[in-house]
């Protein structure tokens, strides 16, 4: 099971922590455990204990949460698409779950203040919600383009990562992520190296949604006009669908970038000379070929 599975998310805080110590004493001591009991300790702890700080995150915002959490959003933004009403509030529900995951798994080492976090959740809500009304707008002029309506929670989901993520995360981007050796050590900190992990955690959480987001439509206009189908069984087979779609991509998007990124030190030499200068003031000219960061997830 991966660290990122739904089931993970039902497990009680204390077997969590049993999990986190069996690691500890397990790197503390020279006894050896069994193969899946370590991997099962291992799922549990990368489920929910954060990769910078070691603790506890809240439950909303673990990877592993993304499931349950997601398809009762996602299949609700579906659902509901043609009352103006329903687009604003359930893109605001969405808004606000994203802003929580995307705080829980910020690479914690860049803090952020209290402002910084109200900014970014308002630029990514208002951008969610002019995407949003607006491209339903355009779609509602001609009736040619109404079922194009379907597809504008995707449009203003894909929008509002685009700016919830690098808001989020800006002390990144404007102080650099931390540079680690593969022996741990701190070695220097990276602008290119932040533009890197949040490049690669939008393109992640987009890919994340577009199946389901982009295929279900498509699967409903044809349901739609099957003999069984009832208006009322809309919401709830849409939020299943979303959960099938999503059990399979969470794993699936996560797994395309490594959340222990990794940077060239030769391209810091091009693109970050300050940053190389440090490199080399560490080393000496017995350089490494790359080295480490938390991109986030």
């Amino acid at each position: 099971m991966t660290s990122h599975h739904w089931r993970l998310c039902l497990v009680p805080p204390s077997q969590l922590v049993e999990a986190k110590e069996l690691l500890i004493k397990h790197r503390a001591s020279t006894k050896e455990l069994g193969t899946a009991e370590l991997r099962r300790a291992s799922a549990l702890y990368q489920s929910a204990f954060h990769p910078d700080t070691g603790e506890l995150q809240n439950l909303a915002g673990r990877m592993s949460f993304q499931v349950p959490g997601g398809m009762l959003i996602t299949g609700a933004m579906l659902a509901f698409y043609r009352s103006t009403p329903a687009v604003v509030f359930w893109q605001w529900v969405n808004q606000s779950f994203n802003a929580l995951v995307n705080y829980t798994n910020r690479n914690a080492a860049s803090a952020l203040t209290t402002q910084q976090l109200g900014v970014a959740y308002t630029s990514a809500t208002s951008a969610a919600l002019v995407t949003a009304l607006g491209l339903k707008k355009l779609f509602s002029i001609a009736k040619k383009f109404a079922f194009f309506q379907r597809y504008v929670p995707f449009m203003a989901v894909a929008a509002a990562n685009m700016v919830n993520i690098p808001l989020m995360r800006q002390n990144e981007l404007l102080s650099g992520v931390t540079l680690f050796d593969d022996s741990g050590n701190q070695v220097a900190v990276s602008k290119v190296g932040a533009v890197k992990g949040i490049s690669q955690v939008v393109g992640s959480r987009i890919l994340m949604a577009a199946p389901g987001m982009l295929l279900l439509p498509l699967l409903m206009r044809r349901v739609e006009t099957l003999r069984w189908y009832r208006t009322p069984l809309n919401l709830p087979l849409q939020t299943l669908l979303c959960g099938v779609s999503l059990t399979l991509m969470v794993p699936l998007s996560c797994a395309c970038f490594d959340q222990r990124c990794s940077i060239p030190v030769s391209s810091l030499e091009k693109k970050e000379p300050s940053a190389y200068e440090t490199v080399r003031n560490f080393y000496g000219t017995d350089l490494p070929d790359r080295l480490y960061f938390n991109k986030g997830l």
